[in-house]
């Protein structure tokens, strides 16, 4: 009995973790992506939360797939440390490899998956995302309309007629502002399959983006890490990753 008392005396009053530089101290939700190197088409996600014991592992790993050219560095909360690894560029190929909030999610349905507190919208018919380097609204999700014209050369439309976009969640790459020809258009999506990778942004089952939906909270500020592993393992003492 006095053992078990002690036990949690002391996970009761741990100390914090020590912060990490990169990552905001109000963000207790992590999703880290790990690819085997920069050009792999795909990877494996894992959730973790934050404790006074630092970074827990939540659930087991899961598959997901990436760009078909694999990772490059993208525009987020830290810059490129650079050493010669690719950089994201629009039509690369590439899923940015960095740190990144999350944004709302989008789907088909009026409503998400049942249980998700994530900030939602449905995707509507005149609904776009705007990859023309050249335009004012690019990288933004725009709705077609008299006030708004199509002014761009290109965009995508969101309602596609597959399952891809059924769910989704933007991730904030490239953004305030966005630099034009620096990516546009990334999201986590359900995938085509486990050996298609996409265009630019990181897919998964659709069960399981509907498990992350479910997970994310608004007030735990989560972020996205993706990294190949070489990578990880060089920055992840500086960076205090799990």
């Amino acid at each position: 009995m006095r053992q078990f008392l002690l036990l949690l005396f002391m996970l009761c009053f741990a100390a914090p973790a020590a912060a990490s530089p990169v990552i905001p101290a109000q963000s207790t939700q992590m999703i880290l992506v790990r690819s085997a190197d920069w050009q792999a088409p795909k990877g494996t996600l894992q959730r973790y939360e934050r404790t006074v014991r630092g970074w827990q592992p939540v659930g087991a790993p899961w598959a997901i797939v990436l760009g078909r050219n694999g990772l490059g560095w993208g525009s987020g909360l830290v810059p490129a440390p650079g050493g010669g690894e690719p950089s994201k560029r629009e039509g690369d190929g590439r899923s940015p490899a960095g740190i990144y909030p999350l944004e709302t999610a989008y789907g088909y349905a009026k409503m998400p998956p049942a249980g998700s507190r994530w900030f939602y919208k449905a995707i509507g018919e005149q609904d776009r995302c705007v990859d023309d380097a050249k335009a004012p609204q690019y990288n933004q999700i725009v709705t077609i309309s008299p006030e708004q014209p199509e002014v761009w050369q290109s965009a995508e439309v969101m309602k596609r007629p597959d399952d891809l976009y059924r769910w989704l969640i933007v991730v904030a790459h490239n953004q305030n502002p966005p630099i034009p020809g620096q990516g546009s258009c990334i999201f986590l999506h359900v995938w085509r399959s486990d050996s298609s990778p996409t265009a630019g942004c990181t897919a998964m089952a659709q069960q399981r983006l509907e498990s992350l939906l479910r997970w994310l909270r608004p007030e735990a500020k989560p972020v996205l890490v993706q990294l190949p592993e070489s990578t990880y393992r060089t920055m992840r003492k500086s960076w205090k990753l799990p």
